[in-house]
C-alpha cells in the first residue's frame, strides 16, 4: 500500500516529505508501531532520489518519530504519542450545512431491534436462529465452491438480479415450502430481507405519498417508508390479521406479515386475504408480503402464501435466509410482480450493484446438494421442542399470569400479561436473575399497546426454557 505523500514542485523536496509524514503522524493517520515504506520504494513512489527521502526519514528520527530496527524496516516510535498534534481546523456540525434539516431527520430516527449489550445466561430475544446446530462443514464446502467459481469468473460485476444458478434455486424452494408462483426472472437477490423492502420503497414512494403498515408490526419496515417521505397510516390487527378495511382510499403501498404476523405471531385468516387482495386491486396498491420465518409450521393445514393468491400481479414477496441459516448471512430475495421488476432491479443496481457473487454460488450450492432442507427439518423438529415447551407451561402453571396467543408458525410467541403484573417490574427483576425478558410495545406506533412479552425461542437452548421459567414464575409469584 502506498503511504500518501504529495510532491507540489521541484523545491525543498526533501522537506515537503518531512512535514507531510510529521503532520500523518502527529493526526493519527500513521500510527504508532506502523511501518513506513522502504526509502528506496517511498523514493520510487514519489519520483524523487532516495537521498531526498533518507534526508526526510533521519530529520523524523531525530526527532523521535521514527526508529529502524535492523532487518525488520522503519516504523513510528511510542515517543510520537507525546506530541502534542497541531490544532485542528473548525468543522462543520451537522446543523450548520446545508441539508442540515434533512441530517437532523435522520437522526432523530431510532435504529430499532438491536440486541442487548449484554445477553442474559437465559434469553428469549426474537430474530435469533440456533446458531450451534448450523452445518459448518457442508456451509465450509459451499463456501469454497463459492470461491473456486468467484475465481474463475472473468474479474467483472455480476448480475444486479442475481446469479442465475440462486435465482433458480431460490425460485424452486419458495415453490417448495410457500407454494410461491414465481420462474427465475421473477427472482431478484438482496442483501436481506430488508434491503428488499428498502428498494420497492424506493420505486414506489415519493413524500406525501401513503403507505398502509400493520400496528403493532416491524419497525424497521415503518421507518424505512417514513424516511422516504411516506406519510405512514398505521392499521389496527384482530385475531384475524390487519383489519383491511381502516386502509386509506389514497394507499399506493401495503405492507403485511400474514404468515405469522410480527409481533403478536397469528395467521392472516383466508377471508381476510381474500379482503387485501380485493382492497390492493381496487387501489391499484402494491403489497409487500414479509415472509420471514414461515418454513416452521407446527399445526394445523399448510396455508398459501398471498403471493400464490394473487392473479392481478399486486403482491412483492420477500423471503430471508437470515431465519432458516443464521442472521449474519444477510442474503434475502424478492419475487417481484412484473409491474415493478425492471424499476427494483435497476434501483438494486445503483444502491450495490449485486449482492456479493461468493456468497451466492456458495447458497446455491447449499439448496441444490438439499443441506437447506436438512438443516430446516433438524431445526423444525428443534423448534418444535422449544415451543411444545413454552406453551406447557404457559397453560399450566404461568396461565394465572401469561396468556399465549395462538400462532402455528416461526419461532416466537407472544404472552399477553395480566393487568396485576407491573411490565417494568418484571422486566427489571428477570434482567437481575439473568433471564431475558421482552415486552412487544416497542412494535407499537399509533395503536395503545398491550401488556405481552415477546418470547424468542430460536436462540435460547431446550434445556434453559424450563429453569429460565421457573426463575420467571418465581418472580410473578412475588409481584403479582
Amino acid at each position: 500500500m502506498e503511504l500518501h505523500v504529495v510532491i507540489d514542485g521541484d523545491k525543498d523536496l526533501a522537506g515537503q516529505v518531512y512535514r507531510q509524514i510529521k503532520e500523518a503522524i502527529q493526526s493519527g493517520r500513521l500510527a504508532v508501531g506502523e511501518q513506513v515504506p522502504p526509502s528506496r520504494l517511498l523514493a520510487q513512489q514519489l519520483q524523487v532520489s532516495r537521498k531526498t527521502v533518507s534526508e526526510a526519514y533521519a530529520r523524523l528520527t531525530m526527532d523521535k518519530l521514527l526508529a529502524g530496527q535492523v532487518g525488520a524496516g522503519t516504523f513510528v516510535t511510542a515517543a510520537a504519542t507525546q506530541l502534542q498534534p497541531h490544532p485542528s481546523p473548525r468543522r462543520f456540525a451537522a446543523k450548520d450545512l446545508a441539508a442540515g434539516a434533512t441530517l437532523k431527520n435522520w437522526l432523530g430516527r431510532s435504529m430499532p431491534l438491536q440486541p442487548p449489550e449484554r445477553r442474559s445466561a437465559y434469553d428469549f430475544f426474537g430474530g435469533g436462529a440456533a446458531k450451534n446446530h448450523f452445518p459448518l462443514a457442508e456451509w465450509r464446502q459451499c463456501i469454497l465452491h463459492g470461491l473456486r467459481k468467484s475465481q474463475a469468473a472473468r474479474g467483472y460485476y455480476s448480475e444486479p438480479q442475481g446469479l442465475p444458478v440462486l435465482r433458480e434455486a431460490i425460485a424452486r424452494h419458495s415453490a417448495f415450502a410457500r407454494g410461491v408462483q414465481c420462474v427465475p426472472m421473477d427472482v431478484l437477490v438482496t442483501n436481506g430481507a430488508q434491503q428488499a423492502i428498502d428498494l420497492v420503497a424506493r420505486v414506489l414512494i415519493e413524500p406525501g405519498c401513503t403507505v398502509a403498515v400493520e400496528d403493532p408490526g416491524y419497525p424497521p419496515a415503518r421507518l424505512t417508508f417514513a424516511s422516504q417521505g411516506a406519510r405512514i397510516a398505521c392499521i389496527p390487527v384482530d385475531a384475524e390479521g390487519m383489519m383491511v378495511e381502516h386502509i386509506p382510499d389514497d394507499t399506493r403501498l401495503i405492507y403485511v406479515t400474514p404468515a405469522h404476523q410480527f409481533p403478536l405471531g397469528m395467521p392472516m385468516s383466508m377471508a381476510r386475504r381474500k379482503a387485501l387482495l380485493k382492497r390492493a386491486g381496487e387501489l391499484g396498491a402494491i403489497i409487500i408480503e414479509d415472509d420471514y420465518d414461515s418454513e416452521f409450521r407446527y399445526e394445523g393445514r399448510p396455508t398459501d402464501s398471498l403471493q400464490s393468491m394473487d392473479s392481478e400481479g399486486l403482491v412483492a414477496f420477500v423471503g430471508t435466509f437470515s431465519k432458516v441459516m443464521h442472521p449474519d448471512l444477510r442474503i434475502g430475495y424478492l419475487i417481484a410482480p412484473p409491474a415493478i421488476r425492471e424499476a427494483v432491479t435497476v434501483a438494486k443496481h445503483l444502491c450495490d450493484w449485486h449482492t456479493p457473487a461468493m456468497m451466492q454460488w456458495a447458497l446455491a450450492k447449499f439448496i441444490d446438494d438439499g443441506y437447506l432442507q436438512k438443516h430446516i427439518r433438524r431445526c423444525h423438529a428443534m423448534y418444535a421442542s422449544r415451543r411444545e415447551k413454552l406453551l406447557s407451561r404457559l397453560n399450566t402453571d404461568l396461565a394465572p399470569w401469561l396468556q399465549p396467543i395462538a400462532a402455528t408458525a416461526g419461532f416466537h410467541l407472544t404472552a399477553l400479561v395480566s393487568e396485576e403484573v407491573d411490565m417494568h417490574q418484571l422486566l427489571q427483576l428477570a434482567r437481575r436473575v439473568d433471564v431475558g425478558l421482552y415486552g412487544i410495545d416497542v412494535f407499537y406506533h399509533e395503536m395503545p399497546p398491550v401488556p405481552a412479552l415477546f418470547f424468542g425461542y430460536g436462540a435460547i437452548e431446550t434445556l434453559d426454557i424450563e429453569p429460565a421459567l421457573d426463575r420467571v414464575k418465581a418472580i410473578l409469584t412475588e409481584i403479582a
